[in-house]
């Protein structure tokens, strides 16, 4: 009787020498495979799993293989929506989008315009689920947003992209790639060919937080091109860039749309979304003030013609200011701005006949900023 006990503490503890023995063998097994990352990527590893999926952004949701949308030609379809916020410590009720609806077709560049505090990225984050409309229907292609089968479609650039500054652009992009569904070997090259597209190759390996704001924004463009989305939304994508930035990512936005991408973007750069888009909306205050192609808003006849003429004096000038003319002498040149069609066959006889040289003659129509100034402005 006496030896009993011994035997059950022997095999209790053998079956505690047992569990310690596998458990960390447990653990090897479900430790992942070593990440050329080190330490980063068990971080990155930590991070992934704290946060829920329906909680990713857009951009970094992974693609569904097990259902399929139909393809509509309607991308983005909003209808009557708003928003309402409470600020204050009496919860003041704040309506900062009153019933917006457009629609955005396959295929297009849509430009979402609109000054300061017009609703623009409000709008957008309704879009993309990140806040919730208080009234109002949107759709993704064809579903009701947020949908996470039509967001897998999307690639995302928000106003200000944040990206961990410990990450270097290689290894935040082929994150978002990894979390976007793609294998491992096709994160690294896709990170690789998206990097080089938007021009941060040369300094894919460097710490995000040694990087320019430009730069910055052209990682958060890569991070929105890598899952190789059917629909762009870029909420200010020329952001901190410069010249030769702006025209790097404008004709980046060109090249996607010949590859069958649709675009929607806002933009205070009203001369390039002249060049790009085919269709616009402008916002005020939180309403739609103006919306179509653009070839239809703007007004095609001459509001204004610019002469320039060389050799003037200034008895010619007083002559032409009499008339009605915007008169601005600008070296030798005397540049003239002249109403009507009628006052420029005056104008350019009276010079020729005082054997005065006509420089330039330039007929100038309705832009897309005379438009903005009227409509989101003025009125």
């Amino acid at each position: 009787m006496g030896a009993a006990p011994d035997v059950s503490v022997d095999v209790c503890q053998g079956q505690l020498c047992l569990e310690a023995a596998r458990r960390p063998a447990r653990r090897q097994a479900q430790r992942p495979e070593a990440s050329p990352w080190g330490l980063r990527g068990r971080m990155i590893g930590a991070h992934r799993h704290r946060f829920r999926r329906s909680a990713l952004p857009s951009v970094l949701l992974p693609r569904t293989t097990t259902t399929t949308l139909d393809p509509v030609s309607t991308l983005i379809r909003v209808t009557g929506l708003r928003k309402e916020f409470r600020q204050g410590f009496f919860m003041r009720r704040v309506l900062a989008v009153k019933g917006v609806s457009f629609e955005v077709e396959s295929g297009e560049i849509f430009g979402f315009l609109g000054p300061n505090g017009a609703g623009k990225t409000t709008t957008i984050k309704m879009l993309t689920g990140l806040i919730a409309a208080s009234g109002g229907e949107a759709t993704l292609f064809g579903d009701p947003v947020p949908s996470p089968r039509a967001l897998a479609r999307v690639g995302f650039l928000p106003e200000n992209p944040y990206v961990y500054p410990y990450l270097s652009p290689t290894e935040f992009v082929e994150l978002c790639a990894r979390l976007s569904g793609l294998s491992a070997r096709a994160a690294r090259d896709r990170t690789r060919q998206v990097l080089d597209q938007v021009g941060v190759l040369y300094a894919a390996d460097r710490p995000v937080r040694r990087l320019s704001k430009g730069m910055l924004q052209r990682t958060g463009l890569a991070a929105a091109l890598v899952s190789d989305p059917e629909l762009l939304i870029l909420d200010e994508p020329m952001s901190g860039l410069d010249p030769v930035g702006r025209k790097e990512v404008r004709d980046l936005i060109l090249d996607e749309r010949k590859n069958g991408r649709t675009i929607f973007f806002s933009t205070h750069i009203l001369s390039d979304v002249e060049a790009m888009c085919d269709r616009v909306a402008i916002l005020r205050r939180g309403e739609v003030v103006v919306s179509g192609r653009l070839g239809e808003l703007l007004r095609k006849e001459v509001r204004r013609t610019d002469v320039v003429v060389l050799g003037a004096g200034d008895e010619f000038a007083t002559e032409c200011e009499a008339s009605g003319c915007a008169v601005q002498r600008l070296g030798p040149r005397l540049v003239l701005g002249i109403e009507g069609e009628a006052n420029v066959a005056t104008i350019l006889k009276r010079a020729l006949e005082l054997g005065f040289s006509i420089s330039e003659v330039t007929p100038r129509h309705e832009t897309l900023e005379d438009l903005f100034v009227r409509e989101a402005i003025e009125t």
